[in-house]
């Protein structure tokens, strides 16, 4: 029998510099590379959450999402929202 073990490493999380629109908010993110889309999806939008908590921030606005097919042929997710202090 063969044994078969897929490693799974990607998830960040970032935070970018402060807009030009509104003084005190970034645009902050959350990015993973899984199996599936869908988990995908919801990895990167829990790597947002956690940057947004971990720096204290409040979220502002909607999660913009974006997915693709990644150089290993896995899909990568990146999901962004405002957030401000």
């Amino acid at each position: 029998m063969k044994k078969f073990s897929i490693v799974l490493v990607a998830l960040g999380a970032f935070a970018a510099s402060a807009t030009t629109a509104s003084a005190g908010c970034v645009q902050a993110g959350g990015e993973a590379t899984m199996v599936t889309e869908d988990l995908a999806k919801f990895m990167a939008e829990a790597a947002l959450k956690n940057s947004i908590n971990g720096h204290g921030w409040k979220p502002a606005g909607d999660v913009k999402m974006t997915c693709d097919t990644g150089s290993m042929g896995l899909p990568h997710c990146l999901a962004k929202r405002k957030a401000c202090t």
